[in-house]
C-alpha cells in the first residue's frame, strides 16, 4: 500500500547538477527517517544521505560538500540537491521510507524503483 518513486535522473556532464525528488504515497501515518542510496553496476548499494523527522543529517564522505538532502514531512518528499557531479557519481538511485502505516503497526522500511544518473562528457 506504500509506494516511492523517484524522478529527477538523467544525464549530465560533468560539473554539473542535478535535483533528485522522491515522492512517498499511500498508507502512510508517519515517517521517521529517509534516505539516498545509490549502486553502480558490479558494485554493493551504498549510502548517499540520510535525514531524519527533525532534519538531522548524515552525508557519505564523497558527497559531503557538494549533495544536500532535504525533505517535506507535509508531502511525504524527500529531495537530493547534487552539484559539481563527477563521471563517479554514476548509478542508480533510490530513495527509501522507514515509516509507519498506522499508530500500532512497527516501522518498515520501503524502496523507490531507482532513477538513472548518468555524468558523462
Amino acid at each position: 500500500q506504500v509506494q516511492l518513486v523517484e524522478s529527477g535522473g538523467g544525464l549530465v556532464q560533468p560539473g554539473g547538477s542535478l535535483r533528485l525528488s522522491c515522492a512517498a504515497s499511500g498508507t502512510i501515518f508517519s515517517i521517521n527517517a529517509m534516505g539516498w542510496y545509490r549502486q553502480a553496476p558490479g558494485k554493493q548499494r551504498e549510502l548517499v544521505a540520510s535525514i531524519t523527522r527533525g532534519g538531522n543529517t548524515n552525508y557519505a564522505d564523497s558527497m559531503k560538500g557538494r549533495f544536500t538532502i532535504s525533505r517535506d514531512n507535509a508531502k511525504n518528499t524527500v529531495s537530493l540537491q547534487m552539484n559539481s557531479l563527477k563521471p563517479e557519481d554514476t548509478a542508480v538511485y533510490y530513495c527509501n521510507a522507514d515509516l509507519w502505516t498506522s499508530f500500532s503497526s512497527p516501522k518498515y522500511v520501503y524502496w523507490g524503483q531507482g532513477t538513472q544518473v548518468t555524468v558523462s562528457s
